[in-house]
């Protein structure tokens, strides 16, 4: 069975923009360049959002509140032809310890057993040192956006890490380096 390379999207900062704890699908604003950088992606990767939710352990978001504003996410996309393979959601706090919080990997390596994915031809794309980070340790290619929460942490971010101004330069980069493959 053939191997599919994949992009790993964050959540917030990176597709929507970051206003705090999303509530409601109302909250929900997408970056005017979000549906065009997906829809170049889309041609040649798998899509997924791996999201860490903090707010839900908090007590600030509930699950049922995040998983609606995902689905309306979802549904937005779709109404735009973009197709998102899967969406994973860490509802912990970094206190918790759990397996799944970026930066550690469970949810590409679930991705990885559910939908064979390729791993060294795949990406991950955030705002946050623990993107990066996830991508490190998943093997795959991380690169570092400067929207949402990217310009306060980019003295965090090692220099071999390809920064990006947003998603869609992101997803340029990664469609000429998938080119050259």
């Amino acid at each position: 069975m053939a191997k599919h390379p994949a992009v790993f999207l964050d959540r917030d900062g990176t597709l929507i923009d970051d206003v705090g704890y999303i509530k409601h699908s109302s909250e929900v604003s997408f970056y005017s360049f979000t549906f065009e950088a997906l829809s170049l992606l889309l041609e040649h990767f798998l899509l997924f959002i791996i999201t860490n939710q903090s707010g839900i352990a908090k007590g600030i978001t509930t699950e049922k509140e995040v998983s609606e504003v995902n689905k309306h996410i979802i549904k937005k996309l779709k109404e735009q032809d973009i197709v998102i393979s899967d969406t994973f959601c860490c509802p912990h706090n970094t206190e918790d310890n759990c397996e799944c919080k970026k930066p550690r990997t469970y949810f590409i390596d679930k991705a990885n057993l559910l939908y064979n994915i390729d791993l060294s031809r795949s990406f991950i794309i955030g705002d946050h040192p623990s993107d990066i980070q996830c991508g490190l340790n998943a093997g795959i290619t991380p690169i570092y956006l400067l929207t949402g929460h990217g310009k306060k942490h980019q003295n965090e971010i090692n220099k071999e890490t390809v920064i990006c101004s947003n998603l869609l330069e992101a997803s340029k980069h990664i469609i000429l380096k998938n080119n050259q493959i």
